[in-house]
């Protein structure tokens, strides 16, 4: 069954991959019959085990939105676990027993029930009596069978989790700072109770099983780890767990320990559990703990060493965070030599002084952080100017600390939502300047304008000395570069973050200017206003950019630096020009929502995200839905398509039968 489901999961990785290269990427990675045949195998694997994997490509998964989580009672209390930071504690539980040794994830848990084989319920941990059902949302995990073989009432308890790889692709795409996640925890906990599970399915939460509560009828033969693999049997990934007596505790938590330095998925200590169930339950709890389990927290590790200087890294919101930096030591099996310090109420507390000496530590084996001064100098200097652009800086008190700020509205290091842009997928399109390599870039004074941006090379002895690169990441870096400098003029004009320029807009631009920057550079409001699809409002934005000399010098400095190639031609009658299409609910006909978009834009129509007075059709193959769109669309008078009609309107030019 395990080799069934291990199978199952590697199919489903295999032809997304190949689905997403095909529909999205405009590349094959396999022929048409070796996809078949391997769908066909995926198919029959899932009906020989009575196992559906949340995410197979045998699933048409529809997306749904509420109007609340309604609250629910669990059927026994989930008590919280006793604590231990010392491993000689672990194996005085242990005693003669073996146990279960687990990691404790760091997410938000989970009840999941199934009944007649299907997932029926999904209600989150709450405050351990009353919790949030949050079925809609489970459904839409990366990783949980929404059907299961086993045909009885099930109930099991896991952690729903967002890796650290997830977590930080998310936070990178958060335009504002302050906005951003201070962990995958707290992302894992909002992305979880959404209301709309499509936002759920983008986060790609995970979930993790720690212990089974009931499925009558299934002889255990009372060992929690048979549990484990005979939920592992149904599909579901078991939190990894070794089974240990207590002469091998100290081993196993040294496993562990190195472990943690690479693991992706977040997690603040371990946790061991009798093995033997009816042992385990015959020690009854306390008020506050249960007796059969007990977690161990991670043992800071501390090493002394010497603070050498003060670095303020500027942010996009004018933040300037003090890092210090000190001789580099080992911590938990790495090499650290920097910590942040957070605001200036912290530095003062610390009393900080270049020179003292200083404890450091890993806050759960992860964060570099300073555990004390024993020294105290204090003599670090708050700096008067911005270390970036120069400009005058001002101490703030920010929820009840002092913080650092600059003052200088037109600092570059403020601009980083805009480099940020810049360097996105649908711009320039260059990996491995992630907002946070940006952020570092822009306070090292390596960049400046967008044209720096392709001169990095100047600084690259600096660059590949920065903690976390490396000459791999540097040469990687300076590849995707080097890439970007052969772009399109759409992709440049959306690139310099014009407001209300998005990648529709910036393809209508140079399609009615020809693809020629020198005459959208010249253009008139008057022009770009007659314009189908932009409008008055748009025009102005796009004049008034130009009009900027300094936008105009950034541009002048920026085209030395690339090569713009022009447009193939398409052959595609601009059959839709002048049209807006607003998109909803599953497509058929297309792969994704994405290609049909492509597919009107590539014939000159513009595809809005919500319904107004502008949108000429709703395409929606549910004509007769009840939907937000589909109402605003009848109010307005504006056609419901379903595709077939849509898909007449290029022939014909009106649709047939709305």
């Amino acid at each position: 069954m395990n080799q069934q489901i291990e199978r199952m999961k590697e199919l489903s990785r295999i032809l997304t991959q190949a689905s997403r290269a095909y529909y999205q990427e405009d590349r094959e990675i396999m022929s048409n019959r070796e996809y078949d045949s391997l769908y066909d195998e995926l198919q029959r694997l899932e009906q020989e085990s009575g196992t559906v994997l949340s995410g197979s490509p045998t699933l048409s998964v529809g997306y749904e939105a509420l109007e609340s989580l309604p609250k629910e009672r669990h059927e026994s209390p989930m008590l919280s676990l006793d604590k231990t930071k010392e491993p000689e504690a672990l194996a005085e539980f242990a005693g003669s027993h073996a146990v279960l040794v687990s990691w404790k994830l760091d997410g938000l848990t989970v009840v999941l029930t199934y009944r007649d084989g299907a997932l029926a319920k999904a209600v989150t941990r709450g405050n351990g009596e009353i919790g949030e059902v949050i079925t809609n949302n489970a459904r839409v995990f990366q990783n949980i069978p929404l059907r299961i073989a086993y045909r009885g009432e099930l109930v099991l308890r896991g952690e729903a989790i967002i890796t650290y790889t997830d977590f930080e692709r998310i936070n990178e795409e958060i335009g504002d700072a302050g906005a951003r996640y201070k962990n995958p925890r707290n992302l894992c906990s909002g992305s979880v109770r959404q209301l709309n599970n499509e936002v759920t399915a983008a986060r790609r939460v995970q979930f993790y099983a720690f212990a089974l509560v009931k499925a009558d009828g299934v002889d255990f033969g009372n060992s929690r780890a048979a549990q484990f693999e005979w939920l592992r049997g149904q599909g579901f990934d078991v939190v990894e767990y070794r089974k240990v007596s207590a002469a091998q505790i100290a081993d196993t938590i040294a496993y562990f320990a190195e472990k943690i330095q690479h693991y992706d998925i977040p997690s603040d200590g371990l946790v061991a559990t009798y093995d033997d169930i009816a042992y385990g339950q015959s020690l009854g709890r306390t008020a506050k703990f249960p007796r059969d389990s007990i977690a161990f927290k991670w043992q800071d590790e501390t090493c002394e060493t010497t603070l050498r200087e003060i670095e303020w890294s500027p942010s996009r919101t004018g933040l300037i965070n003090p890092v210090a930096i000190f001789d580099p030591v080992e911590l938990e099996g790495s090499t650290v030599s920097r910590a942040s310090v957070h605001n200036l109420s912290v530095m003062r507390a610390l009393k900080l002084g270049i020179g003292d000496t200083i404890t450091v530590y890993k806050a759960n084996m992860i964060i570099p952080q300073i555990a004390e001064n024993l020294t105290g100098s204090g003599n670090v200097k708050i700096p008067e100017v911005c270390p970036v652009c120069g400009g005058p800086t001002a101490v703030r008190a920010v929820n009840d600390a002092e913080t650092l700020y600059c003052t200088n509205s037109k600092c570059s290091a403020k601009k980083i939502k805009s480099f940020t842009l810049f360097v996105s997928r649908g711009a320039m399109n260059i990996e491995g300047l992630s907002e946070a390599t940006l952020e570092k870039f822009i306070a090292h004074g390596y960049i400046h304008t967008y044209a720096d941006i392709f001169r990095l090379q100047r600084f690259r002895d600096e660059i590949v000395a920065l903690e976390g690169f490396g000459e791999k990441s540097y040469a990687n870096l300076t590849a995707s570069i080097d890439r970007a400098r052969h772009t399109t003029l759409p992709r440049l004009i959306y690139s310099l973050g014009i407001p209300n320029v998005g990648v529709s807009n910036a393809r209508l631009l140079c399609r009615f200017f020809g693809d020629d920057l020198d005459r959208i550079i010249s253009c008139t409001e008057e022009e770009v206003a007659q314009i189908d699809g932009l409008g008055e409002v748009i025009a102005a934005s796009v004049t008034g950019y130009f009009r900027d000399e300094d936008n105009r010098r950034v541009l002048d400095d920026l085209r030395t630096e690339l090569i713009i190639e022009q447009p193939q031609e398409t052959g595609q009658a601009q059959v839709f020009a002048g049209k807006t299409f607003v998109i909803t609910g599953a497509v058929h006909q297309f792969d994704n929502r994405s290609q049909l978009k492509a597919y009107i834009e590539e014939r000159g129509g513009k595809v809005a995200g919500s319904v107004s007075k502008n949108t000429d059709y709703l395409i929606n193959n549910d004509t007769t839905s009840t939907s937000s769109k589909n109402k605003k669309a009848r109010e307005l008078g504006i056609p419901i398509l379903s595709e077939e009609a849509f898909l007449t309107l290029e022939e014909a030019g009106t649709p047939t039968d709305v």
